[in-house]
């Protein structure tokens, strides 16, 4: 059994997300946590729960997902995984996160390399990788099958999809992979997107204005 758990931080309202098995097996996806309290409200949670964090994982590399990166590295001595496409997008957020009010950011390298044709462990939980670029140039999901949920980062959102316009954005690109990618998952799968509530495959295939049944854009 899979569980997840969802935090909401920073300015951006970027969605954190710790996945777990029933052992306390755990993984940590996206870290947006920059405040000490937001940072303490995970670390909190993982205590209480008694989880054992394995994994650092980033679904892509903007700032928004990765401000946590280097301290969940550090309190939980756990690797962070990203795909090589992303590696700029990673290094570039060092030079741009002042603007963005970020003085404390503090930079980290990953210690590894996600795979669409290598899957990832929990415990006892299997996650599939599917890349999913447009949003970001190395921008990938984590599908379990098992408990049909998807961590979609910034690909597909209620009722939207990730932004293009920024550095290595595609938006045709972004649209051929959520269908290929995403709207080949069962449409009873849950997505547990990057912002915003969750939503299901199901309902995005009939209402998303971008890549829905009825799309207007």
């Amino acid at each position: 059994m899979l569980k997840i758990k969802l935090f909401t931080f920073n300015p951006f309202q970027e969605n954190t997300y710790v996945i777990y098995d029933q052992n306390g097996a755990a993984a940590i996806v996206d870290p947006g946590c920059y405040e000490s309290e937001e940072r303490e409200t995970l670390r909190s949670f993982i205590l209480e729960e008694n989880l054992s964090p394995q994994l650092l994982l980033n679904t892509h590399c903007h700032i928004d997902h990765v401000l946590g990166n280097a301290w969940v590295k550090r309190t939980f001595d756990i690797p962070l995984l990203i795909h090589d496409k992303d590696i700029a997008v990673l290094n570039s957020v060092k030079i741009y996160a002042p603007n963005y009010g970020f003085q404390q950011y503090e930079p980290t390298e990953p210690d590894g390399y996600l795979s669409t044709d290598q899957d990832i462990k929990i415990g006892d939980q299997t996650l599939e990788v599917r890349f999913v670029p447009g949003h970001a140039p190395g921008h990938v999901v984590f599908y379990h099958p098992e408990s049909g949920t998807c961590i979609a980062g910034d690909t597909l959102f209620r009722e939207s999809i990730g932004r293009t316009d920024l550095p290595g954005g595609n938006h045709d690109l972004l649209l051929e992979k959520i269908k290929s990618e995403l709207f080949s998952l069962p449409e009873e799968t849950v997505v547990y997107p990057g912002h915003g509530p969750v939503t299901t495959i199901g309902y995005e295939k009939i209402n998303n204005p971008f890549v829905g049944k009825n799309a207007r854009f």
